[in-house]
């Protein structure tokens, strides 16, 4: 490297990380429902409220699924192929919610406007959410 060097984040950081998935209320909340149906069968995550209004720094309806970093290799590919029209921000939960919204987040389906004003900055780390110990998968 010339110039300065950069030290390695280390993935230690990461307490936990949260999805939030965009419906719209008038077209898309029945997709929404069947895909969190589905999250909340398969994953030991915990699934969050509806949130049929803007909330926070998201521009559109959503509902959030948190989850350890344990089950990021399994869910984040299973959302990719199963999204169908609707778009997932997935972000990690550090010390720093603007940096975890906007510059170390990634987007399944279009990326939507987030915020990222109305989030705090360098903050305590969030903790790990208690997870689903008993996922259910119907046939």
């Amino acid at each position: 490297m010339s110039g300065s060097q950069h030290t390695a984040r280390s993935i230690q950081e990461i307490a936990s990380f949260h999805a939030h998935v965009y419906y719209d209320p008038a077209t898309s909340r029945a997709e929404a429902e069947r895909l969190r149906g589905l999250i909340g069968e398969r994953f030991a995550v915990t699934v969050g409220r509806w949130h049929d209004e803007k909330v926070g720094p998201h521009d559109q309806a959503m509902f959030q699924v948190a989850f350890t970093p344990g089950v990021f290799a399994e869910l984040v590919p299973w959302l990719m192929l199963n999204h169908g029209s609707l778009s997932i921000l997935v972000h990690p939960n550090t010390t720093d919610p603007r940096r975890d919204h906007k510059a170390d987040a990634l987007w399944i389906g279009a990326q939507l406007a987030v915020h990222v004003d109305k989030l705090p900055g360098e903050s305590e780390a969030e903790a790990a959410p208690a997870p689903n110990t008993q996922p259910t998968l119907r046939p």
